[in-house]
């Protein structure tokens, strides 16, 4: 299995080799983002919208105890949001929450440029691989003169096409993967904002305490 992957490979040349390492890069890439995406709880909001309930009612102790073990993207901000409002002035409060948030926001878009890259340059790696391949299969057209063999000639044009094809199949799906987790970095902005805005509407002004 190893030799018939190797010889394949061996087929498109060291444009081929490229993209193929790029693809094992890209799968790593997309599962290490899955995994840290769940670390961070970036699809877990149930704690904090309890959290962020018991505060709009001036359950205020109730509502950080709720968030103090929770290490979650939301509760993150939540809790920043809160503490904030109980010590800061109101404009101090939503610049603290802010800083926070574009944190949380850059820990949950790490590793989205290499995604980005390689879904860039995976098909121009492919696209040079396929222009030197149609140089060479011309090059040995030409020494060939009038002997030219169509057979090996076509032989040598859809050996140098083959680099384009792996190039495509490594840039769709990263395309693919890099728009998933930005549109989950666009909700977790989004959500950042409704946490933050409901908490801080509702800090110092509740009457009831626990």
């Amino acid at each position: 299995m190893l030799t018939q992957i190797t010889d394949f490979l061996n087929i498109g040349g060291p444009a081929l080799w490229v993209i193929a390492g790029l693809s094992v890069v890209t799968l790593a890439l997309i599962l290490w983002k899955l995994w840290r995406l769940s670390r961070l709880g970036a699809w877990r909001r149930g704690a904090t919208e309890t959290a962020v309930d018991l505060w709009q009612r001036g359950r205020h102790d109730a509502a950080l105890s709720g968030l103090q073990s929770r290490t979650g993207l939301r509760a993150r901000v939540a809790r920043t949001a809160m503490q904030a409002a109980r010590t800061m002035p109101s404009d101090d409060a939503r610049d603290e929450t802010a800083r926070v948030a574009r944190g949380a926001l850059m820990d949950a878009g790490s590793g989205l440029r290499a995604l980005d890259l390689i879904a860039t340059i995976a098909p121009l790696v492919g696209l040079l691989g396929t222009v030197l391949g149609m140089i060479d299969a011309f090059q040995a057209l030409q020494d060939s003169g009038a002997r030219a063999d169509p057979s090996a000639l076509a032989g040598g044009i859809w050996e140098a096409l083959l680099t384009t094809a792996a190039g495509m199949a490594v840039a769709i799906p990263a395309s693919m993967a890099l728009s998933w987790f930005d549109s989950i970095n666009d909700r977790l902005a989004h959500d950042f904002d409704d946490l933050a805005t409901r908490i801080l509407t509702h800090g110092k002004t509740d009457g009831k305490k626990d």
